[in-house]
Protein backbone atom coordinates (compact mmCIF):
# COMPACT_ATOMS: atom_id res chain seq x y z
CA UNK A 1 0.00 0.00 0.00
CA UNK A 2 1.04 3.51 -0.63
CA UNK A 3 -0.74 5.50 1.55
CA UNK A 4 0.96 6.50 4.86
CA UNK A 5 -0.46 8.47 8.05
CA UNK A 6 1.41 11.25 9.07
CA UNK A 7 1.92 12.60 12.88
CA UNK A 8 -0.57 10.31 15.12
CA UNK A 9 -3.32 9.33 12.39
CA UNK A 10 -4.06 5.64 11.65
CA UNK A 11 -5.54 3.92 8.49
CA UNK A 12 -7.95 1.83 9.12
CA UNK A 13 -9.80 -0.72 7.04
CA UNK A 14 -13.57 -1.20 8.41
CA UNK A 15 -15.41 -4.67 8.92
CA UNK A 16 -18.26 -5.27 6.13
CA UNK A 17 -21.65 -4.37 6.86
CA UNK A 18 -24.14 -6.61 8.38
CA UNK A 19 -26.06 -8.21 5.11
CA UNK A 20 -28.33 -10.07 7.40
CA UNK A 21 -30.18 -10.32 10.37
CA UNK A 22 -30.39 -13.04 12.94
CA UNK A 23 -33.42 -14.51 11.64
CA UNK A 24 -32.76 -14.09 8.23
CA UNK A 25 -33.76 -11.09 6.97
CA UNK A 26 -31.87 -9.27 3.97
CA UNK A 27 -30.77 -6.04 4.67
CA UNK A 28 -31.19 -3.65 2.41
CA UNK A 29 -28.11 -1.16 1.63
CA UNK A 30 -30.40 2.40 3.12
CA UNK A 31 -31.03 0.42 6.72
CA UNK A 32 -27.39 -0.74 7.16
CA UNK A 33 -25.16 0.68 9.55
CA UNK A 34 -21.99 1.92 9.24
CA UNK A 35 -19.30 -0.49 10.82
CA UNK A 36 -17.80 0.68 14.24
CA UNK A 37 -14.74 -2.18 14.16
CA UNK A 38 -12.27 -2.87 11.71
CA UNK A 39 -8.55 -3.50 11.22
CA UNK A 40 -5.91 -1.08 11.57
CA UNK A 41 -3.75 -1.12 8.18
CA UNK A 42 -0.96 1.62 7.83
CA UNK A 43 0.08 3.59 11.26
CA UNK A 44 1.84 6.77 11.37
CA UNK A 45 4.62 7.55 13.54
CA UNK A 46 3.43 9.52 16.43
CA UNK A 47 4.56 12.83 17.91
CA UNK A 48 6.70 14.09 20.49
CA UNK A 49 3.53 14.18 22.48
CA UNK A 50 1.98 11.07 21.42
CA UNK A 51 2.74 7.69 21.18
CA UNK A 52 0.97 4.98 18.93
CA UNK A 53 -0.51 2.10 20.47
CA UNK A 54 -1.76 0.38 18.00
CA UNK A 55 -0.19 -1.39 15.41
CA UNK A 56 -1.11 -2.70 12.01
CA UNK A 57 -2.96 -5.66 12.26
CA UNK A 58 -4.73 -5.00 15.60
CA UNK A 59 -8.59 -5.37 15.18
CA UNK A 60 -10.15 -1.64 16.79
CA UNK A 61 -12.96 -0.37 17.89
CA UNK A 62 -14.01 3.49 17.08
CA UNK A 63 -16.88 5.98 17.32
CA UNK A 64 -19.80 6.62 15.22
CA UNK A 65 -18.92 9.81 13.63
CA UNK A 66 -15.01 8.99 13.67
CA UNK A 67 -12.81 9.33 10.95
CA UNK A 68 -12.47 10.56 7.70
CA UNK A 69 -13.68 8.53 4.67
CA UNK A 70 -10.94 8.03 2.05
CA UNK A 71 -10.65 5.14 -1.35
CA UNK A 72 -7.61 4.01 -2.25
CA UNK A 73 -7.52 1.64 -5.28
CA UNK A 74 -11.44 1.06 -5.59
CA UNK A 75 -11.31 0.11 -1.58
CA UNK A 76 -12.59 2.19 1.05
CA UNK A 77 -10.96 2.81 4.47
CA UNK A 78 -11.23 5.32 7.16
CA UNK A 79 -8.36 7.87 8.52
CA UNK A 80 -8.25 9.25 11.48
CA UNK A 81 -6.37 10.18 15.08
CA UNK A 82 -5.61 7.44 17.35
CA UNK A 83 -6.91 9.06 19.88
CA UNK A 84 -10.36 8.33 17.87
CA UNK A 85 -9.85 4.85 18.50
CA UNK A 86 -11.74 3.45 21.60
CA UNK A 87 -10.84 0.36 21.74
CA UNK A 88 -8.23 -2.45 20.44
CA UNK A 89 -10.27 -6.06 20.43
Amino acid sequence: MNVKPLSDRVLILPNPAEEKTVGGLIIPDTAKEKPLAGKVVAVGPGTSDVKMEVKVGDQVLYGKYAGQEISVDGTDYLIMKQSDILAII
